[in-house]
């Protein structure tokens, strides 16, 4: 018996992997957030299949319907949105998965911030203007911020930003952003990335909270960064017709130099 936790992606019922699809298909129990999880992926579940949604319930409940499944020997697909590797609570039911001696395994799935950028058809790393996304929220009440890890601070480094769960105290993003970035920062805000009512707002730190006139909903992203919807950057090197590289030796010396 095996707990497969399954990145369920951002929203639309397909931006889930290959292999996600087939864990679902093959496991007899599907533990799903439903505040987040779009009931679509459930039609992948096995006829019978025991399907739960797990929104209201607690870490010690959740435990308690994959002890049930380890005891009746079915695996378990347990369904998060977006991907595992962030704010998605996963860390602390592997802990307890580890002390009941539960086998897991984690599939990846498609970040709210890739869909995000999609939706706004932009690279968040251009050339000569960011090369680094830091993914970050703010304090909550789930959750404390460290004291080191604050929005002025990773604004300093100038990366692009998808700062999550923090719309409702956008007059406190916009201050502590402002000053490191300028009032005339494109941002962008995305409210469910990839879902059938996705929405999407441009503006710039200056204009924004007039812009969004007051749709608070927490489901939203909010971009900040001089890449966002750049236009005046440098090419990449990658492609240029002067780069010598591995698969496209340039000069009469290249660093490279094809088989023979």
């Amino acid at each position: 018996m095996t707990v497969h936790f399954i990145g369920a992606g951002p929203g639309a019922a397909d931006l889930i992997t290959l292999r996600g699809r087939d864990l679902i298909a093959a496991s007899p129990v599907c533990l799903y957030a439903g505040s987040l999880v779009p009931e679509a992926l459930l039609s992948h579940c096995p006829a019978g299949a025991r399907i739960v949604n797990t929104a209201s319930l607690s870490l010690d409940q959740i435990m308690d319907e994959i002890r049930a499944a380890d005891e009746a020997g079915h695996d378990v697909a347990r369904l998060h949105s977006g991907d595992l590797s962030v704010w998605s609570a996963m860390g602390e039911q592997l802990r307890r998965l580890r002390e009941m001696g539960i086998a897991y395994d984690v599939t990846p799935g498609v970040p709210s911030f890739a869909a995000a950028a999609a939706a706004l058809g932009a690279e968040l790393t251009l050339p000569g203007v960011a090369q680094s996304v830091v993914l970050t929220r703010t304090s909550g009440r789930a959750t404390a911020m460290p004291e080191t890890e604050n929005l002025s601070a990773f604004a300093a480094t100038g990366a692009t930003l998808a700062i999550h769960l923090s719309v409702h105290v956008l007059e406190k993003v916009i201050a502590e952003l402002t000053p490191h970035y300028g009032a005339d920062c494109p941002v962008a805000v995305v409210w469910r990335a990839s879902w059938p009512d996705q929405r999407i707002v441009r503006a710039t730190l200056e204009t924004l909270e007039t812009a969004i006139a007051g749709e608070m909903e927490r489901t939203a992203l909010i971009m900040v960064g001089r890449a966002i919807g750049a236009e005046d950057f440098a090419e990449s090197r990658l492609y240029a017709g002067d780069y010598d590289r591995r698969y496209r030796p340039v000069g009469t010396h290249p660093r490279f130099p094809e088989s023979a």
